[in-house]
């Protein structure tokens, strides 16, 4: 970390069939060990089997799966006076969009389904309608900071 000035953060190219950078963003996230080809290739026929089935724009509900899975707040482990507490913070907007692509990934490679692209289709159609494991854990995320309320004084 520099001492003089924060680091610009680096500009998303859009990917190369919709040009959306969080498609791109996605796709790196979903990247395991540098084959990006193979992880682009995972998410684009997740998008065209949710074309398929909503028989609406899948770009769409891809964005909006995104948008119903960021949490707008979390607990932040605080250590006072020999204790600790769960403090709830807002959460930044890259950090939200962070969270909500992890989620989505980790829980459609969880989900029962032959492949990783039906899986994948699955979480994001579900989210997009407010349903699935992401949402669930966004949902549980807003319910301990709700709970730890009390402690919000502690904030930093």
């Amino acid at each position: 970390m520099p001492r003089r000035r924060g680091v610009d953060k680096r500009k998303l190219h859009g990917d190369a069939k919709f040009g959306d950078p969080m498609v791109t963003r996605f796709t790196n996230c979903l990247m395991k060990g540098g084959k990006k080809a193979i992880a682009e290739r995972i998410l684009y026929n997740a998008l065209e089997i949710i074309a398929d089935r909503t028989r609406e724009d899948p770009l769409r509900v891809f964005n909006k799966a995104l948008e119903n899975a960021r949490p707008e707040v979390e607990v932040r482990s605080r250590r006072v006076g020999g204790s600790t507490y769960q403090v709830p913070m807002e959460v930044r907007r890259d950090r939200q969009t962070a969270l909500a692509i992890r989620w989505l990934i980790q829980f459609a490679v969880k989900r029962g389904g032959k492949t990783l692209e039906d899986k994948l289709a699955n979480e994001l159609i579900e989210a997009a309608h407010f349903r699935g494991a992401a949402i669930k854990k966004k949902e549980d995320v807003h319910r301990m900071a709700e709970a730890n309320k009390a402690f919000a004084h502690y904030r930093w």
